[in-house]
C-alpha cells in the first residue's frame, strides 16, 4: 500500500469512527458490521504483522475456535422444533435445500472456471458455494418480512447435512484443482459446526427452559461445574488413542466450556442479580461480529499480496455468485408455484452462505490462506446485498400477508 503510516492510521481511524456512528444510528445500524469489516481489512492490509503472531502464537489457530463460537451462538437460537418443522412444511424445505446445494456449488464452479482463478483461489470460490446457508439469512428474512420459521428450518437442515454434502461437492467440483481429503473435511465440519451447534441447543434449553432446574441457583451452579469439568477432560484427553476422531476434541472443549459459561452467567445475572432479560441475544451478535472481523483480518494479512492481484476480480465474482443465488432461488421457487413470501425466503436462503465455515475449512482442511480469500470477501458482500434486498422487499409487502405466526428467535 502506498499510503504513509500516518495516512494509513487516519484512514483506519476514520473507518472505525464510521462503524461506531453506524452502530448508534437506527437507519444505518444494519451497515455497522460491514463498516467494521472494512476497518479490519484496511488494518490488516496496512499492517499484516499485527494479525500474524502475538507473543509467538500464530493467530491462524484462532480461526477454528472463533467459528465454533459463532456456530454455538447459532445453536442457541435453535431448538428441536426447528428441525422437526421439516415434517410440517416438507415441500418448501426440500426445495430450498435442493436449490441451495445445486445452484450455489455449480455457480461457484462456473465462476471459478470463467475467471480463471489460480487453483487454490478457485477452490475457495467453490467452497463458498458448497457450504451450508448462513445464520445471517434468518435475520435478512425477518427484515424482509419473509417466513422466518421456514428460513430457520432450512438453515438448520442445511447445517445438519453439511458434513456429507460439502465434502462430496468439493471432491466432485474442486478435486482436480486441489487435493480434497473427504474424511478430514467431514470430521472438521463436525468439529467446527455440528458439535458447537449441539452445544448451543443444550445452552438454548438452559437459557429459555421453563423447568425449575433452569431457573434456580443450585442446579445452574451444578451445570456450570459439570460443563467446566467435562471441558477440561475433553481438552486433556490424549489424542493418540482416538486417531482421526481427535479432531473433535477442540469442538467438544469449546462447546462444553461455553455451556458452562452460559449456565454460570445465567446464575449470576438472572438468579443472583435478579436481572431477567434476553442478555444473550444482546451479547452473541457482538461476539459473532467481532469474531468474523478478526477472521477476515487474519486471512487478509496472510494473503495480502494475492489479494492485491485478484481482489477486484474476487469482488466481482462475489457479486455475481450472490446475485445468481438470489435470482435462481427466487425464480425457480416461483416456477414450482410456491407463494411469494416463500419464494423470497428461499431466495435469501439460497443466496447467503456460511462464510465462517468456509474460512475454517479453507485453513483447517485445505491448509491454504489463498483458498480462504473468497470466503473473506464473499461473506461481507452477502451481508451488504442481503440487507439491500431485505430492505427492498420490506418496502414492498405481499398484499394480504400476515406476520409469521411463530417467528423463531433471531
Amino acid at each position: 500500500m502506498t499510503l504513509s503510516h500516518t495516512g494509513a492510521a487516519l484512514l483506519v481511524f476514520a473507518l472505525a469512527c464510521t462503524a461506531v456512528v453506524f452502530m448508534r444510528h437506527r437507519a444505518l445500524k444494519s451497515l455497522a458490521f460491514t463498516a467494521w469489516v472494512f476497518t479490519f481489512v484496511a488494518a490488516s492490509m496496512f499492517w499484516p504483522p499485527a494479525f500474524g503472531t502475538w507473543l509467538g502464537y500464530d493467530l491462524k489457530n484462532l480461526v477454528a475456535p472463533l467459528v465454533q463460537i459463532i456456530m454455538f451462538g447459532m445453536g442457541t437460537k435453535l431448538s428441536l422444533a426447528d428441525f422437526a418443522r421439516v415434517f410440517v412444511m416438507p415441500r418448501p424445505v426440500f426445495i430450498g435445500l435442493g436449490l441451495h446445494y445445486t445452484v450455489m456449488p455449480l455457480a461457484g464452479f462456473a465462476i471459478a472456471r470463467g475467471f480463471r482463478f489460480p487453483p487454490e483461489v478457485a477452490a475457495g470460490v467453490i467452497l463458498v458455494g458448497s457450504v451450508s446457508s448462513g445464520a445471517a439469512s434468518n435475520l435478512m428474512t425477518y427484515l424482509a418480512r419473509g417466513n422466518v420459521a421456514l428460513a430457520v428450518t432450512i438453515t438448520a437442515c442445511s447445517t445438519l447435512v453439511s458434513p456429507l454434502m460439502t465434502p462430496w461437492l468439493m471432491q466432485r467440483l474442486a478435486g482436480q484443482m486441489v487435493p480434497i481429503d473427504f474424511l478430514a473435511m467431514v470430521l472438521e465440519i463436525f468439529n467446527i459446526v455440528i458439535v458447537p451447534v449441539v452445544a448451543g441447543l443444550i445452552a438454548n434449553r438452559i437459557l429459555y427452559g421453563s423447568r425449575a432446574c433452569f431457573n434456580r441457583g443450585l442446579p445452574l451452579g451444578a451445570m456450570a461445574a459439570a460443563g467446566l469439568l467435562l471441558a477440561t477432560g475433553a481438552a486433556l484427553l490424549p489424542g493418540a488413542p482416538l486417531g482421526r476422531l481427535a479432531t473433535l476434541q477442540a469442538g467438544a472443549t469449546v462447546g462444553l466450556g461455553l455451556i458452562a459459561l452460559v449456565a454460570l452467567t445465567k446464575l449470576c445475572v438472572s438468579v443472583l442479580a435478579r436481572q431477567p432479560g434476553n442478555w444473550m441475544d444482546r451479547v452473541l451478535p457482538l461476539v459473532s461480529m467481532a469474531g468474523i472481523c478478526l477472521i477476515v483480518a487474519i486471512i487478509t494479512a496472510r494473503s495480502r499480496e494475492r489479494l492485491l492481484t485478484v481482489g477486484a476480480a474476487l469482488l466481482v465474482a462475489a457479486m455475481l455468485h450472490n446475485a445468481i443465488g438470489y435470482l435462481f432461488g427466487y425464480w425457480l421457487a416461483r416456477a414450482v408455484r410456491l407463494d411469494e413470501i416463500t419464494c423470497r425466503t428461499i431466495a435469501l436462503e439460497v443466496g447467503m452462505q456460511n462464510g465462517g465455515l468456509a474460512s475454517g475449512l479453507a485453513l483447517g482442511v485445505l491448509k491454504s490462506a489463498d483458498a480462504a480469500l473468497a470466503p473473506a470477501i464473499f461473506g461481507p458482500w452477502m451481508n451488504i446485498s442481503g440487507s439491500i434486498l431485505a430492505s427492498w422487499w420490506r418496502r414492498r409487502p405481499v398484499p394480504g400477508s400476515v406476520a409469521d405466526p411463530a417467528p423463531a428467535r433471531l
